[in-house]
């Protein structure tokens, strides 16, 4: 499925270079006039005269966004609007990472993104009257941007909340990792007025946002960095050396101490992925270059501190792991090979272990994954391939149901939904607040989409 030219619904112009951000949203209920449509699988070659539109009833919710430059990474601000919200129109918060053309000129942008109604909701109005632009206006999503400038590509971004507070952390291709309260800049994205002043405040040199604390220990940039949901102010960053360090905020918020001897058993290998277990504090998984994955007790000394191997299955680089918050033993991770691994932490051994699963529908390199936060079967991946794939594992071939294409016969049961439409895909999260939908960026942009599979 490819997504179809959507109409331009708003418009946000930033202070700087490649800085123009907008919004659009997908009405799912348009008339079409298709004929002869079939199922496009990505990989089959298109016959001349064929073209790939979007199937707008296999989407709850879907919308479109640009915000300039690419982001590498991003990651959902936990918000106050409340958790399991399925009612439209939504609002919803994320901190994103650029990558500019420049290294001088890249952003670390907060974002709020409003009024993105659901695709059912538009069918009501198809059959009133066409006359009221108002009321259309009113169906436009919005995107409010207030950014922040970084020195460096931002590699990775990972926010947390501490308090009443927000904190983001984000690793810089210039080897820096540092941290940021994002207090202001959320409170301008609430109020346009607010907004223009921060605008303009940051149009001033001088005036440049200053990260509450940079780390320049690590020996290399990095892509590793993770918050712990069990401790408030810990963190983890990994670097392209192997190096793997433990931060702690003090109580006050005011300083920071990070343990000076990394954790290196991945080393002259780079550290991938860093995710801390989601019900124990001390564990911390990473994934590397070196095709393994690595368990850690994080109370142990650098030297003793790796409990837990597994390896052999990845023919290459592993790029991403995600551990389940529902099931803690289950971890999945991707790799450059394009494939896909579910592993049981209890079936770790010292002499080799083998995923309970694995697929391979991805043609390229997987760059992200992750589980879904409330469904324990169900996660979500997306590579280099364009594509994001919807997976539950709970499902089970049906054998006596014969499948009339023998090209959809041969594809994982487990395979829910592929949602296509951007190009290179960097990133996805689910929204833990907002049920089954997922936020991806890529280099053509933000896609915030809900499928009717999950």
């Amino acid at each position: 499925m490819k997504e179809e030219p959507m109409e331009d619904v708003a418009n946000e112009s930033e202070s700087n270079e490649s800085s123009d951000e907008s919004m659009e949203g997908e009405n799912a209920n348009e008339s079409q006039t298709e004929s002869k449509s079939q199922v496009y699988l990505p990989g089959q070659a298109l016959q001349e005269g064929e073209e790939l539109t979007v199937d707008k009833s296999a989407y709850k919710l879907l919308h479109h966004a640009q915000s300039g430059a690419p982001c590498l990474s991003f990651d959902v601000i936990p918000d106050d609007l409340g958790n399991s919200r399925e009612s439209y129109p939504l609002n919803m918060y994320i901190v994103a990472g650029t990558q500019a053309a420049r290294t001088h000129v890249n952003n670390l942008l907060v974002m709020k993104m409003s009024n993105l109604h659901g695709n059912k909701q538009h069918s009501d109005s198809e059959s009133e009257s066409s006359d009221s632009e108002d009321e259309d206006d009113k169906s436009k999503p919005v995107m409010n941007v207030a950014p922040i400038k970084h020195q460096g590509c931002i590699n990775r971004v990972r926010c947390t909340k501490i308090g009443g507070g927000i904190l983001a952390a984000s690793w810089s291709e210039l080897g820096r990792v540092n941290i940021w309260n994002l207090q202001e800049q959320l409170s301008a994205v609430e109020n346009s007025s607010l907004l223009t002043a921060y605008r303009n405040k940051c149009d001033k040199a001088s005036a440049d946002i200053k990260p509450l604390y940079a780390f320049k220990g690590h020996l290399s940039e990095g892509f590793g960095l993770d918050w712990s949901c069990l401790e408030p102010g810990t963190l983890a960053s990994g670097d392209c050396k192997g190096n793997i360090h433990i931060w702690r905020v003090d109580n006050s918020g005011a300083s920071w101490h990070i343990d000076q001897r990394p954790y290196n058993s991945h080393a002259p290998h780079s550290v991938e992925d860093l995710q801390w277990s989601p019900s124990e504090k001390n564990v911390l998984a990473s994934c590397s270059v070196d095709r393994s994955i690595k368990i850690w007790d994080m109370r142990a000394s650098p030297q003793n501190a790796c409990m837990l191997t597994a390896s052999g299955t990845h023919m290459a680089d592993i790029n991403v792991i995600s551990w389940n918050p529902k099931e803690s033993q289950f971890i999945v991770s991707g790799g450059d090979d394009g494939m896909l691994c579910v592993w049981d932490l209890r079936q770790f051994e010292p002499n080799g272990t083998s995923p309970v699963a694995t697929f391979k529908q991805h043609t390229a390199p997987v760059t992200t994954v992750e589980w879904h936060p409330t469904e324990a079967t169900v996660f979500a991946s997306g590579g280099a391939d364009d594509q994001i794939a919807q997976w539950d594992l709970s499902v089970e071939a049906d054998h006596t149901e014969e499948s009339q294409d023998s090209v959809l016969a041969k594809l994982p049961p487990q395979l829910l939904f592929i949602h296509q439409g951007q190009s290179d895909i960097k990133e996805l999260h689910w929204h833990p607040q907002c049920p089954g939908t997922i936020i991806s960026t890529a280099h053509s942009g933000f896609n915030i989409f809900r499928t009717i599979s999950v």
